[in-house]
């Protein structure tokens, strides 16, 4: 029973951990690939991305490319729609990058707003424009994929930049944004704010009369919603953690003592022949430890089994509406389920202390008998 409850104890960190560290890299990941970590965009611009644009080829650009954890800079291009499939309607943020696999009319649309058109590959997709005049584009769908909506919880729909320029009336070097991407060590919360800083004062002092003023934004603070709820998780885990250690740590105290007094006259035995407390409180821990160490590997071995078969097939399916995306997302950091690993062991050995305790209590005139 020991054994089982620290491998259940086990189990539940590991999986926490992993789904956790999941949700974290895939809506991180689906942010970034969404705005960027980082956007330089207008002061004046508005949500429409069609009234104020910036230039694609700034002057201070090849020096944010050279700034320690910048990755890459993308100009993009922003226009809100209205797609229509027969009598349904849906409001869209269209959105467009340089891509050389990018071709003109055709669109990639989430799969959330394939299934509220009932749309499939191949199939024409009718979009309005809203401005000092309505324009209209008959595009296909091209292809569908799994994404999250931006804070207004419109879908967004991947386009051609020509396509998108031509519909906002710029030039090939205009974009509604430049899109930075960070290397993963600066995507905390506060070191992406730090950077965000950072580049709007290198780009205000190293612009040029012929740059359009531009303003940075972190993607922290215009979905600081989505990461709230995330910090929300990991404080969920800590507690997670933290119960879930002193539920096996208990467990193994009613384990050990239920071994210490099956075990008493042996005990008694063991100090009238001159052993000390702690050398006998060793022996019961090691045993316990190979308890608690036994448990802890069936514990990770199943989890680890789970987190394999569930980035595979991904099973076990979630509410996208409620959680931003389709299924239950798994990431497996080993340094941290080691590091989890060995301090949940040596919180539990530490638990287990207790009742070592027992031992010097026991006196071996009462418990060692003479026949």
């Amino acid at each position: 029973m020991a054994v089982i409850s620290v491998a259940v104890s086990f189990l539940v960190i590991i999986l926490s951990l992993a789904i956790s560290s999941g949700f974290r890299r895939e809506i991180r990941d689906g942010i970034s690939s969404l705005t960027g970590d980082i956007q330089l965009t207008s002061p004046q611009a508005n949500a429409y991305g069609s009234d104020v644009s910036v230039n694609a080829e700034p002057s201070f650009l090849g020096g944010i490319l050279e700034m320690k954890g910048v990755e890459a800079v993308t100009p993009a291009v922003y226009r809100a729609g209205i797609v229509q499939n027969g009598g349904d309607l849906q409001g869209v943020m269209f959105k467009a990058v340089p891509s050389a696999d990018t071709i003109p009319l055709r669109v990639g649309i989430p799969r959330s707003l394939a299934r509220t058109l009932r749309l499939a590959e191949g199939d024409e997709l009718r979009a309005y424009f809203i401005g000092e005049r309505v324009q209209v584009r008959k595009f296909t769908v091209g292809s569908i994929y799994e994404g999250i909506s931006d804070n207004s919880g419109n879908p967004v729909v991947l386009a051609s930049i020509d396509d998108l320029r031509r519909v906002n009336g710029w030039e090939e070097d205009k974009a509604s944004a430049l899109e930075i991407t960070l290397s993963d060590r600066f995507r905390s919360r506060r070191a992406e704010k730090d950077k965000a800083v950072a580049i709007a004062g290198y780009a205000y002092g190293g612009s040029t009369d012929d740059d359009d003023p531009v303003m940075a934004v972190a993607a922290v603070d215009k979905y600081y919603n989505i990461f709230d709820w995330l910090d929300l998780i990991d404080f969920n885990v800590l507690a997670i953690l933290v119960l879930m250690i002193l539920v096996a740590g208990f467990n193994m105290v009613s384990g050990l003592l239920i071994l210490l007094f099956r075990n008493i006259s042996t005990i008694g035995t063991l100090k009238a022949m001159g052993m000390d407390d702690r050398s006998i409180a060793g022996v019961f821990l090691r045993v316990a430890a190979k308890v608690v160490a036994r448990g802890m590997l069936i514990g990770n071995a199943v989890a680890l089994l789970f987190c394999l078969v569930q980035h595979l097939t991904h099973f076990v399916h979630l509410n996208p509406d409620n959680y931003f995306v389709s299924y239950v997302p798994v990431r497996v950091d080993l340094p941290q389920l080691l590091l989890v690993d060995a301090l949940a062991f040596a919180a539990i050995m530490l638990i287990m202390l207790l009742p070592s305790l027992f031992i010097a209590r026991v006196d071996p005139a009462d418990t060692v008998r003479v026949k």
